[in-house]
């Protein structure tokens, strides 16, 4: 599970008459997205506004035990200027930008509960996250869409009964907009789910499978066999099992962890994460400069170097000694130098980055700490709200163990089940398996409904979550249609939900927004346009004119 935006936000707009909403998901933990240079903060063009919605969606449910009648304020902001520049980021450029040009239109955020401001409860105690679901979720931003009186609008009609609401999300935000599709067809015209993880999945090894087919072949190799010779070292040739490999005895470890720098990592396991870390930056890879994350391509362009990146020659010896115990003894010539650009590569990115701060390696990567995941107070949301999440329905844990016996894993696997929940465990005492038959009710890989568009990268790593998993293909005409109704689209070589974003256009150039991209949102735009045009004899009124069409 991305799965880059400041909290699960919803982003809902009004194209004059109608509505696009689109959900931001985090990948996996949400972080506050900076401000890019040409950005304007959002807080000085949108003032925030406050929607009173219920704590409890669901009174006649016993999953919510005790109830609550309590109800909270959940932070919106919206945007009626209609203006062409210095807008919201993701309001600036892009399939929305693009989408609301077009078709005259008013942006609206709405955070998700127990994300940012939006806190239903006094704090995040297990008690109080009771209400912390995607169904509540969902029930929110319905009753918002059926209620909610923009300020300046009072007499206008923009409530889903009155006018035809949209909805755009990519990663968990497509799952998201693709379930308000589906379970509220009344209050959500049309949605556009891209990348939607829509299939709940517990042991999630296949988010690196793309990595491995896709990923630069000989950094791919490397990664895989050097992995696989700390896995030897770590598991003392043995076969993996669902332990913690925290301590492991092997008199080698200390002597592995130290090529690495990493010496000062208690924990095995940690040391195994870290060395597999940087993979993770393939989700990150994008089309626009301006947010594409160039440390996937310096990781493995280090690695697949002939030579030596790194003043680190001095442990030549120390680095071969590894190899051949680790099982590789007879490709010492191959292996040497990119063990020795990995462990300087990531020296330099873990451990040299992480204690020129003042922190120890267990401050900075250790996840062995259970008086840290204890802290439950309101300001703990950035990393609690969303794994409270994964713990209890979605999973999308990514192990290393996984990976089937007849192929080399990318990540350790040590990397297993029992080390990617210790935050299950320890912060909200869950030792069991998440309910993913939860969000699966909603119909999974088979989700399907008109006015539904599925959108998706082609090497998204995400891609098995969603509708266009390989494992779906080929589609079935008969119970998949691709048509305007039920749009399907796989970008060619592109990553996680690339349609969204988008160039100003003094910046456009043959190859910004490549190709494919450029295709999908055209592709958006006009059925979009077919849809509100469905929705004029329904609503009464026209939404697509000459001007617009």
């Amino acid at each position: 599970m991305e799965l880059h935006l400041c909290v699960l936000g919803l982003l809902f707009w009004c194209l004059s008459h109608w509505t696009v909403a689109t959900y931001w998901p985090p990948a996996p933990i949400p972080k506050e997205a900076p401000l890019l240079s040409r950005d304007v903060d959002p807080e000085t063009l949108y003032p925030t506004r406050n929607a009173t919605l219920k704590v409890d969606n669901f009174q006649n449910s016993s999953m919510y035990e005790p109830h609550s009648n309590e109800t909270f304020q959940n932070r919106y902001w919206f945007d009626d200027t209609k203006a062409t520049t210095f807008r919201l980021p993701i309001l600036q450029k892009g399939i929305i930008y693009q989408l609301d040009k077009q078709y005259n239109g008013l942006g609206v955020v709405i955070e998700h509960r127990y994300f940012g401001r939006s806190q239903p409860t006094p704090d995040l105690s297990v008690e109080n996250l009771r209400f912390l679901t995607t169904e509540q979720a969902l029930e929110d931003v319905v009753n918002f869409a059926k209620n909610n009186v923009f300020p300046g609008h009072e007499n206008d009609p923009l409530t889903s009964d009155k006018t035809p609401w949209i909805a755009y999300g990519g990663s968990y935000s497509g799952a998201f907009t693709a379930f308000m599709r589906t379970l509220y067809p009344g209050d959500f015209w049309g949605t556009i789910s891209s990348s939607g993880v829509t299939e709940a999945i517990y042991d999630y090894w296949e988010y690196y499978s793309p990595v491995t087919q896709y990923g630069p072949q000989p950094c791919i190799e490397y990664q895989q066999k050097l992995v696989n010779m700390v896995d030897n070292i770590l598991l003392d040739n043995g076969t993996v099992q669902e332990l913690d490999y925290c301590t492991v005895d092997n008199p080698m470890v200390p002597q592995l962890k130290g090529l690495f720098g990493l010496e000062g990592l208690t924990c095995a396991n940690d040391f195994a994460a870290q060395v597999s870390w940087l993979l993770g930056a393939w989700q990150s890879l994008n089309w626009d400069p301006e947010v594409n994350s160039t440390q996937f391509g310096e990781y493995c362009s280090n690695v697949s170097a002939s030579t030596l990146q790194f003043d680190n020659s001095d442990r030549t010896e120390s680095a071969q000694q590894l190899l051949t115990a680790g099982g590789y003894g007879d490709q010492l010539d191959e292996l040497t130098t990119p063990l020795l650009n990995m462990a300087g590569f990531i020296n330099q990115s873990q451990s040299v980055d992480c204690t020129s701060g003042g922190q120890t390696l267990d401050q900075c990567w250790g996840t062995h700490n259970l008086t840290y995941y204890q802290q439950d107070d309101l300001d703990q949301s950035s990393w609690r709200s969303w794994p409270y999440m994964y713990c209890t329905q979605w999973g999308y844990l990514q192990t290393g163990s996984g990976v089937p016996a007849d192929q080399l894993p990318v990540i350790s696997r040590t990397v297993n089940l029992n080390y990617t929940s210790i935050i299950c465990r320890d912060a909200f005492g869950i030792d069991t398996p998440p309910d993913t038959d939860k969000i699966n009710q909603y119909d999974g890989f088979n989700i399907s409904y008109d006015r539904l568009a599925i959108l998706g990268g082609e090497i998204d790593p995400w891609r098995p979550t969603t509708p266009l998993a390989d494992s779906q293909m080929p589609f079935n005409p008969a119970n998949r249609p691709n048509n305007t109704e039920q749009p399907l689209i796989l970008i060619s070589g592109g990553a996680h939900h690339w349609d969204e974003n988008g160039v100003f256009p003094n910046e456009t150039t043959p190859d910004l927004p490549p190709a494919p991209v450029a295709q999908a949102q055209a592709a958006e735009a006009s059925f979009v346009g077919a849809w509100l045009k469905e929705a004029e004899p329904v609503f009464g009124r026209t939404f697509v004119n000459s001007t617009t069409a």
